[in-house]
């Protein structure tokens, strides 16, 4: 079985997430997709939402999709999971992976060598980078997605417009928007 590993904050999730998640079941060679919602990334202090937050909303976007599983193995970690730690629990609860895809940002690129064991990880998994921002990315697979957002962005200007419909109302209510 092939899966597609897509992990990350998700604080909030939004329009770009969405169009990841539905470019790679399209395009990847894929039975499953899983999302992996962070308790805390490894590069980060802090989120906005809390960890059941978020897990709740991935949740409610993407639940209705046979083809996709929503993994709360990093929020159950209670720390920042590295990445290497989250595939190995994958391998082996599922030992009839034949190939796993994992799903990054551009933005990581930069770091991606600072990774907790980022030469076992690559041997590991085939790495999918997602354009943004213009980052070249050379000898990597990619999703070329058309949103330039972030969730940065969204949290600085409590900008719901690009919230998915599904999750729009929650989100207001948590950021207090009418």
């Amino acid at each position: 079985m092939n899966i597609a590993v897509f992990g990350g904050s998700f604080d909030p999730p939004h329009l770009g997430h969405e169009a990841i998640v539905n470019k790679a079941i399209k395009t990847l060679d894929i039975e499953k997709l899983i999302i992996v919602p962070t308790y805390l990334n490894p590069f980060k202090t802090i989120s906005c939402f809390d960890e059941n937050i978020r897990f709740k909303l991935v949740t409610n976007l993407f639940s209705n999709n046979p083809n996709i599983q929503i993994s709360n193995y990093e929020i159950e970690q209670r720390r920042a999971t590295p990445t290497i730690q989250t595939i190995k629990h994958l391998i082996s609860q599922n030992q009839n992976i034949v190939k796993i895809y994992l799903i990054i940002g551009a933005d990581n690129l930069y770091n991606l060598h600072l990774w907790k064991d980022y030469k076992e990880l690559k041997k590991l998994v085939t790495f999918v980078i997602v354009t943004r921002d213009g980052i070249k990315i050379d000898n990597f697979q990619t999703l070329n997605i058309d949103f330039d957002i972030s969730s940065t962005k969204i949290r600085e200007n409590l900008d719901i417009t690009v919230i998915p419909d599904k999750i729009k109302q929650e989100v207001s209510e948590l950021w207090k928007i009418d």
